[in-house]
C-alpha cells in the first residue's frame, strides 16, 4: 500500500500532456491520485477496526479505480504507452 501511495504521489509532478488541464498542469487522470489517497488510508483504517467488508471494498475500488481504469488511460492514443507499444 505504500508503494501504491508513493506513485501516486510521483504522479501528481507529471504533467498532462494529452486533453484538456486542471489547473495548467493536471488532467483527469490525476483524479486517480486523489482515489489512492483516500482509499489506502480508508483501507488500513477498516483493517485495524476488523471491519473487513470495508476494507474489502476499498480495496477492490482501488485496484479497479487506481489499476484497471487508470491503467487503461496510459494507452489513449497520444499517450507515451500507446507509442511504444501499439503505434
Amino acid at each position: 500500500m505504500l508503494l501504491m501511495l508513493l506513485t501516486a504521489t510521483v504522479t501528481l509532478f507529471m504533467s498532462a500532456e494529452v486533453g484538456p488541464t486542471l489547473l495548467g498542469h493536471f488532467g483527469f487522470i490525476h483524479l486517480f491520485a486523489l482515489l489512492v489517497f483516500y482509499s489506502v488510508p480508508a483501507a488500513y483504517i477498516a483493517i485495524r477496526k476488523g471491519d473487513i467488508q470495508k476494507h474489502r471494498m476499498n480495496m477492490l475500488g482501488l485496484y479497479f479505480g487506481g489499476l484497471v481504469i487508470a491503467g487503461a488511460f496510459t494507452f489513449v492514443p497520444g499517450r507515451l504507452l500507446h507509442t511504444w507499444l501499439i503505434a
